[in-house]
């Protein structure tokens, strides 16, 4: 029996997961989150987090604001970041990493923009694109757009400093970490355990049967993209840095299950069918996704990308998600009390314009011509700046 065990340990943490099987796997997470409440995005819960701060800083006067660990979209990054800690503790993979200062200020700079990008949109790269698509909302369509060109610009910056200014980024990632494996899995294996068990049993002691619901979603999402190594940030950006496809067909992948599970709760009155379908067609969500996507490059991590990261030990990620966090609640605080929140764009509910076939045909259309153009770049290099 323990070698048994043993072998399905390591099959799990002992190597990585196919890239293709983490896609089908988070599209169908998305579903089920749906679903159960609401769909995966990472800004609501890191604005969460930057409200909480502006509080205590005296800034901000929110006495309607929920607490982090009763908040649902908190409790989802919180799942991610523990999952993606326990994930690699378990495959000995857990290492504090200082990157050099300029790497550290990219990340910062990169997790501001990020912030200000999701505001604009009404969610990140996961809740404003993967999933708002899957809702059938047309700003996820318009914010795909603005994130290829945010991402082609912040390659393009990428490219420029390492020809013009080099020395930003110069340095040694001092780590501390990396060894001592055995008992790193020891460790991730408890943390699992507390996770998987300790924790939703806690939550429902006290009456907060939903909340350990939606830990259990992110402990799943962050293991599931921790073993992957899957990331947005690079089905958006490798095609114009190295022509690598592999992301962006998981990526598409992931986008056409969770957009059919979607539609099927929609179509079945199961869900609402104005939920998740964002008013930022098509300023705003053009707009945020661009900014967004060039925040994302700089950072080296998405909206849920950096979270995971930042529970492998990146200290840059920590720089990126802090100022997510902090980005993301001056900026929808700054448009509310202008009055702009509100003229970002309309809400636009696909079927509504050309019905739930037709909304189908065109978006499975979209992401379909997503995956051909990456797997064409991929074989060409045409759209590569190296």
């Amino acid at each position: 029996m323990r070698a048994l065990l043993r072998e399905q340990y390591e099959l799990v943490f002992g190597r990585p997961w196919p890239v293709l099987t983490a896609g089908l796997l988070i599209g169908a997470l998305n579903v089920f989150l749906f679903a159960y409440d609401r769909p995966w995005t990472a800004s609501d819960g890191a604005r969460n987090w930057g409200d909480w701060f502006l509080v205590g800083a005296g800034v901000l006067d929110r006495p309607d604001l929920i607490p982090p660990w009763l908040y649902s979209g908190s409790l989802l990054n919180l799942g991610v970041l523990l999952g993606g800690l326990a994930a690699a503790l378990c495959a000995g993979e857990f290492a504090v990493r200082v990157a050099p200062v300029g790497e550290l200020l990219k990340g910062g700079v990169g997790g501001f923009l990020m912030g200000v990008g999701a505001v604009l949109a009404f969610g990140c790269n996961i809740g404003g694109f993967f999933s708002a698509t899957s809702a059938l909302s047309l700003s996820g369509v318009a914010m795909m757009v603005g994130l290829a060109a945010g991402a082609y610009l912040g390659v393009r910056y990428i490219l420029w400093e390492l020809e013009r200014w080099p020395g930003l980024s110069q340095g040694r990632t001092a780590t501390w970490g990396g060894d001592r494996a055995s008992v790193q899995r020891w460790a991730g294996a408890l943390l699992l355990l507390a996770l998987v068990l300790v924790g939703p049993w806690l939550y429902a002691r006290v009456g907060y049967v939903p909340q350990a619901g939606f830990l259990l979603f992110g402990v799943a999402f962050g293991v599931v993209l921790q073993r992957s190594r899957f990331c947005l940030v690079r089905a958006f950006r490798e095609p114009f840095l190295t022509g690598e496809a592999d992301h962006t067909r998981a990526a598409a992948l992931a986008l056409i299950v969770s957009l059919i599970g979607f539609t099927v709760l929609k179509v079945t009155d199961l869900k609402d069918k104005a939920e998740w379908v964002h008013p930022a067609f098509l300023h705003g969500a053009l707009l945020g996704g661009l900014v967004f996507g060039l925040g994302m490059t700089l950072a080296g991590g998405c909206g849920a990308g950096s979270v995971w990261r930042a529970g492998e030990g990146h200290v840059k990620l920590w720089c990126a998600v802090a100022m997510f966090a902090v980005g993301a609640s001056v900026t929808r605080l700054v448009l509310a009390e202008t009055g702009l929140l509100g003229k970002l764009g309309a809400a636009v509910f696909l079927p509504g314009l050309v019905g739930w076939g037709g909304a189908l045909v065109v978006l499975v259309g979209v992401t379909v011509a997503w995956y051909l153009v990456a797997a064409w770049n991929e074989a060409t290099r045409r759209l590569s700046l190296l």
